[in-house]
């Protein structure tokens, strides 16, 4: 079932995937990375100009990993703001999506901890780098088919 930025975006030859609503009845849309900036700036201009939030996780072990998007449009009050999940997916072995720091500038830290704790890179971000683990951690700890360097002196200590 389409939602209305899906029509939208349709009727404009925007490439999306639809993925219906969530349990809040929020529109959720899938986004090819290579189409990822153009459309951002495109939502912002027609009014989603508030990132709610933005994360990411892994999938599934070996799958892909997702950058999700949380936008708000208030156009006529804030009694009734429109809001849209986007899902951006990159492949494990280069999990590569824009940034759109240059269009929300409040997604500076968010896409930072997305690269540090699952290794997604945002091209053109102006800080991509660890966040919250040292700069010397290898890995990225929460991708599902991580082990943690400590995994195989705990398990020798026992």
């Amino acid at each position: 079932m389409q939602g209305p930025l899906s029509t939208w975006l349709v009727k404009h030859g925007l490439i999306h995937r639809s993925l219906g609503f969530d349990y809040q009845g929020i529109e959720t849309l899938q986004i090819k990375p290579e189409d990822w900036h153009s459309i951002a700036v495109i939502l912002y201009v027609y009014g989603y100009n508030y990132l709610r939030s933005q994360c990411g996780y892994d999938v599934a072990p070996g799958g892909l990993l997702a950058s999700v998007y949380h936008l708000t449009r208030i156009e006529y009050g804030v009694d009734h703001p429109e809001e849209v999940c986007i899902k951006v997916f990159a492949s494990r072995r280069n999990p590569r999506i824009p940034s759109v720091f240059w269009v929300w500038k409040g997604v500076d830290f968010q896409e930072r901890e997305s690269y540090d704790m699952l290794g997604i890179f945002y091209d053109t971000h102006p800080r991509l780098k660890r966040i919250l683990m040292p700069e010397s951690w290898i890995g990225w700890p929460l991708r599902k088919d991580y082990i943690s360097p400590n995994f195989y002196e705990i398990q020798d200590a026992h």
